[in-house]
């Protein structure tokens, strides 16, 4: 099971959201960190300016993350609406 750090900016950016936005982003960082093959067809590779890192898709909503493998850690880097996320 993987551990769940967030940046300073993505927690001020959570902070932010409408509570049924959260509680919907809540549960599906809990399965990422639990298992994230469960997310597999939500969770993309991004490039350019976000190379090495991934989205995860919650519906009109984004998590640009990263996982460092070798301590099982999951950071999450960005949240935010589709359209003001990239």
């Amino acid at each position: 099971m993987y551990s769940l750090h967030f940046l300073s900016s993505a927690k001020k950016e959570f902070a932010k959201l409408d509570r049924v936005i959260q509680k919907l982003i809540k549960e599906k960082l809990l399965l990422l960190v639990e298992n994230p093959e469960l997310l597999k067809n939500n969770i993309k590779p991004l490039k350019g300016e976000y190379k090495g890192k991934f989205r995860l898709r919650v519906n009109q909503y984004r998590i640009v993350f990263k996982i460092q493998d070798e301590e099982l850690i999951v950071i999450i880097v960005r949240i935010g609406h589709r359209k003001e996320i990239y």
